[in-house]
């Protein structure tokens, strides 16, 4: 089953029982879509985005959803994941390094319906 990827970002938060325009809000992050289905964080398309579903496919409940906003406003890139298990979410945030060797910048946030 291919996934039309300005889709995802829609069927990720309705699969949540969210409104497309309620988004998930986690720690400082606010996880939503916009009219054209893109993946958002902050109000910010991510560079990039990829799915895996962790059950069944189209199993949106139980998926993990990777992405990169790379630069942010900020002028930092960052990586995210999205994952959901049985409908509960949370955020991993990692600051993106241009040294491995730099410290790693790395947080977790519970999310809940943002509305």
């Amino acid at each position: 089953m291919a996934v039309n990827i300005r889709m995802l970002g829609i069927l990720v938060l309705l699969a949540a029982g969210i409104s497309h325009a309620s988004g998930l809000k986690c720690g400082k992050w606010l996880v939503d879509a916009n009219e054209s289905g893109e993946t958002t964080i902050n109000g910010v398309v991510t560079s990039t985005q990829k799915v895996t579903f962790l059950k069944a496919k189209g199993d949106y409940s139980n998926m993990k959803l990777e992405m990169v906003l790379s630069p942010a406003p900020d002028g930092y890139a960052y990586g995210y994941e999205l994952i959901k298990r049985d409908g509960k979410a949370f955020l991993n945030v990692e600051a993106l390094r241009a040294n491995m060797n730099a410290p790693r910048v790395f947080g977790t946030y519970n999310c809940s319906a943002n509305g």
